[in-house]
């Protein structure tokens, strides 16, 4: 099955807001096996969108749009995709109770343009938007099945997963189950990950490992195609056990779990705190840790320490550290994480001090980091690290070394 993805919406073309559910969305086909061969972006133009939907359904059996469902007059999507089928569009009802009973919850006056959003195409088969108001559909047409999603991704991603997916499955020919293992990397990049993993990628058939970089660390996907779950497992399994030799120092999580949160579950699960001190990232350490919900539980609280001044105060570190080693150093890293895994008594200290530039400081190069972690029991572990780009990711790769460094001590604890 050969699919295209078409985004609508002239934002898109004007930058506004990044394509982001075409990314998506190729993942999810790609997990059963439909391969997307085309993306495209059309601007609020009826006679250009018209234009596109013709020549995707000439080369596509599987044509997904997102975006101009909603209830302005440049949303145009379903009523241009009936135009080029040739029929009309009718209220679902059951969208048009949900919308009317959205706005009498809210004691709000609908205005009449939201009854556009209940509008679906005649004889198509509706996907229901429990997010949102307006609602998804799926029809055929002379061999081309399109489907229409709404363009926030709060309201899209639910509806794929909840309802998009079982429809597709559906009209798969086989109906094989699609089966995916998601390894998660940090430390590593994608070009070195691929390398150390070229002859398996090559030989690749059933299953297929598919690497992509994302936010400064690297995914791995295993999909194995079979007749049940359990055969997957079982094809996807001597993969992943092949990958986890070569790799396995750079894996921080199996799923679709981000750092910070595989950090703060293990530390719920063994009952440890963790306190940060922060120089050059500023409290992003600590942001990431407390965006987990319950984290409360583990971090005990930090201190961002940007000046030598309240590193020596608050934190211990002697001025002749500072003046000889200086505030970029081993030395203070080590004794920023100490010092604060005793002052606030939790179970691990971390620490990062560093140069995040634009401009180098204490004669040391921008992207020169150290990342302190101190652990009750254990000696305190310091790693220097020289990190390229520009001042925000810099800061960004550092926070997250720091929590991976964390977390390969508490897997060592």
């Amino acid at each position: 099955m050969r699919a295209e993805i078409i985004a609508v919406g002239t934002e898109l073309l004007l930058g506004q807001i990044a394509n982001t559910n075409a990314q998506y969305l190729s993942q999810k086909l790609a997990e059963v096996g439909i391969g997307v061969y085309f993306h495209t972006v059309v601007g609020d133009n009826t006679q250009r969108l018209l234009q596109t939907i013709r020549l995707a359904a000439s080369r596509s059996d599987l044509v997904v749009f997102t975006g101009g469902l909603g209830p302005t007059q440049d949303d145009l999507t379903k009523e241009t995709v009936a135009e080029h089928i040739g029929v009309g569009l009718e209220i679902n009802s059951p969208a048009m109770a949900h919308i009317e009973a959205f706005f009498e919850q809210r004691k709000m006056v609908m205005t009449e343009n939201n009854r556009k959003q209940a509008l679906v195409i005649e004889g198509s088969h509706v996907f229901t938007n429990d997010y949102g108001m307006a609602p998804g559909m799926g029809i055929a047409h002379e061999g081309t099945t399109f489907i229409l999603l709404p363009g926030p991704p709060s309201e899209l991603y639910p509806m794929v997963e909840s309802y998009v997916m079982p429809y597709l499955i559906q009209l798969l020919p086989d109906k094989q189950v699609f089966h995916s293992h998601v390894l998660r990397f940090y430390g590593i990049g994608e070009s070195a990950l691929e390398a150390q993993l070229l002859d398996l990628i090559d030989s690749q058939d059933n299953p297929t490992i598919a690497p992509y970089a994302k936010e400064f660390e690297v995914t791995l996907r295993i999909t194995a195609r079979a007749a049940t779950v359990d055969e997957a497992e079982a094809l996807i399994a001597p993969v992943e056990q092949e990958i986890h030799d070569r790799l396995g120092q750079y894996i921080y999580a199996i799923g679709e779990s981000s750092l910070h949160e595989v950090f703060v579950s293990e530390l719920k699960r063994r009952g440890e705190t963790v306190a940060c001190a922060e120089s050059c990232t500023g409290g992003s350490v600590a942001s990431l840790i407390t965006m987990v919900p319950g984290s409360s539980a583990v971090y005990n609280g930090g201190i961002v320490c940007y000046t030598n001044e309240v590193k020596h105060r608050f934190l211990d570190v002697p001025e002749s550290v500072l003046q000889t080693d200086g505030a970029v150093s081993e030395t203070t890293a080590r004794i920023l994480a100490e010092s604060i895994r005793e002052k606030l008594g939790s179970t691990y200290g971390i620490s990062v001090t560093g140069v995040a530039g634009p401009d180098p400081s204490e004669g040391k190069p921008v992207g020169l980091v150290y990342i302190g972690i101190a652990a009750e029991g254990m000696p305190t572990v310091v790693k220097e690290l020289r990190l390229a780009g520009k001042r925000h990711s810099i800061v960004k790769r550092a926070a997250k070394y720091a929590l991976f460094y964390a977390l390969q001590m508490q897997k060592e604890r």
